[in-house]
């Protein structure tokens, strides 16, 4: 069996091994199942593992590869994806009782890319029922119970893609897939210690994946490294015919590599001011010290601050507005009261009685907001911050009155539909990950991958992992 020093190495480094021949796809493949079978449990990491499927994949990765036809990074390459999007013939719950036996007759286009990549579907992480999307109070919402950080397991990982960060705070896989439509990459990655890229809104096909937002629901990639999201990125990146919200051929692709990243100026960085009201003591000296870090490689960092407005309020509305939406026959059938939080069980149908004008208006109100943070591009191209104003909390947190600060930075992120990569910058004082992000312009996602590699070039919090796993 592979060492755990090894399954805890970047997917660029794995690659390296596999493509050389160092390093073989079925014996990597069968010690992350062994440990994700051995701890999954104890993180409420996984919803299904896969064994069967991860293992023919896995020979026949192994066998292209001896036989001369590498495909890439991700050839031979074990991940996890979140469990609302569909594996033909697989259970795809969404976290949710009332879909605990549902499954599909089609891959998701991420799913399908992948497969085109060679990568080994190790099996499906758990994910805060519905991805959030008729709220919630607690952790434990969800069909498979919390997600414990392996950091220490009496606290969460966040939601919703709760057992993606645990996957690889664990080092259970090389990689895995989540999901955002606010927050759901940023804090997981966050408040585990991982790398999560949340790319920008149409880059990558929503096809087969659970709608929650459809103007807001974004996948992407959570890995060890920056380099390692730009390379799993730049396979499930594309225009799909099937999701009419993609761009276009030339604006959706992503290519990446570090030895062709093209050569451009100096990239301008704003460190932001206002992205947090309040902000934990510990975190905002370790963020102090990314901010001084960073300077390193780039001097001319200046203060910024976001646009002021109601843009929470705006952005929560059309969350609201088009989950009522995607969940209506939910809804409407009562089978909403089979969820396990209280606050989802009653949530949609208070959003079902948001008006129309409210909704137009808080649409107006993002026309308004894109402008601005147009206009904020000008003199800067990629802004920095905390993930998070706080480190994990508590797996028993009321999440309503535990958790709840203003977030303008995840509204404005998520409503402009603005690319954010948060990666390790340090621990407060439990030993807990503190998050540091960086947000470009939408469709500069390499903008955000270039100054998060250069820290972690820098740094070597992303090479940190649970003592204790």
């Amino acid at each position: 069996m592979v060492s755990d020093q090894v399954l805890y190495l970047p997917l660029s480094d794995l690659a390296k091994r596999i493509e050389t021949k160092k390093l073989s796809p079925i014996e990597l493949t069968e010690s992350y199942l062994a440990r994700s079978e051995k701890l999954g449990p104890r993180f409420g990491a996984y919803a299904k593992l896969l064994p069967d499927l991860a293992l023919e994949q896995a020979r026949k990765a192994e066998k292209e590869i001896r036989s001369g036809r590498y495909r890439g990074a991700l050839h031979g390459m074990p991940y996890a994806a979140k469990d609302l999007l569909s594996v033909r013939g697989f259970p795809t719950t969404w976290g949710a009782k009332p879909y605990a036996k549902q499954s599909f007759p089609e891959d998701a286009a991420v799913i399908e890319h992948l497969n085109r990549a060679g990568a080994v579907l190790l099996g499906k992480a758990a994910m805060i029922e519905l991805a959030g999307g008729m709220g919630y109070r607690f952790a434990s919402a969800s069909l498979t119970g919390p997600a414990k950080n392996p950091w220490n397991t009496d606290y969460w990982t966040c939601g919703s893609s709760s057992g993606s960060g645990a996957i690889m705070a664990a080092g259970l896989a090389a990689f895995t897939i989540g999901t955002e439509t606010w927050g759901s990459i940023v804090c997981p990655s966050g408040f585990c210690g991982v790398s999560g890229l949340r790319p920008t809104f149409g880059r990558v096909s929503r096809f087969g994946a659970m709608a929650l937002s459809y103007s807001m629901d974004k996948i992407g990639p959570i890995c060890r490294t920056a380099e390692d999201c730009a390379r799993v990125f730049a396979v499930i990146a594309g225009h799909d015919p099937r999701d009419r919200g993609t761009l276009p051929l030339d604006k959706a692709a992503f290519t990446y590599s570090p030895a062709t990243e093209p050569r451009r100026g100096p990239l301008r960085i704003g460190s932001l001011t206002n992205a947090w009201k309040n902000v934990e003591a510990n975190v905002a000296k370790t963020i102090a010290e990314a901010v001084r870090v960073l300077r390193k490689r780039f001097p001319g960092i200046k203060e910024a601050r976001l646009p002021e407005g109601p843009y929470e309020a705006a952005g929560n509305v059309i969350i609201a507005v088009e989950g009522a939406s995607a969940f209506g026959e939910l809804i409407r059938s009562g089978r909403v009261a089979e969820l396990d939080d209280p606050l989802g069980q009653i949530n949609g149908y208070v959003n079902q009685s948001i008006s129309g004008s409210d909704y137009v208006t808080a649409l107006r109100i993002r026309e308004i907001l894109q402008k601005k943070m147009d206009d904020l591009f000008q003199q800067f191209d990629v802004l920095v911050a905390a993930s998070l104003p706080v480190t994990a909390c508590t797996l028993d947190t009321n999440l309503e009155t535990g958790l709840d600060f203003p977030d303008p930075l995840g509204g404005i992120g998520n409503l402009c539909g603005l690319p954010a990569l948060s990666v390790p910058c340090g621990f407060d004082s439990k030993n807990l990950p503190v998050g540091l992000q960086f947000v470009a312009r939408a469709g500069d996602d390499l903008a955000a991958i270039q100054v998060a590699r250069a820290y972690q070039q820098l740094t070597n919090w992303h090479l940190k992992h649970p003592r204790t796993v």
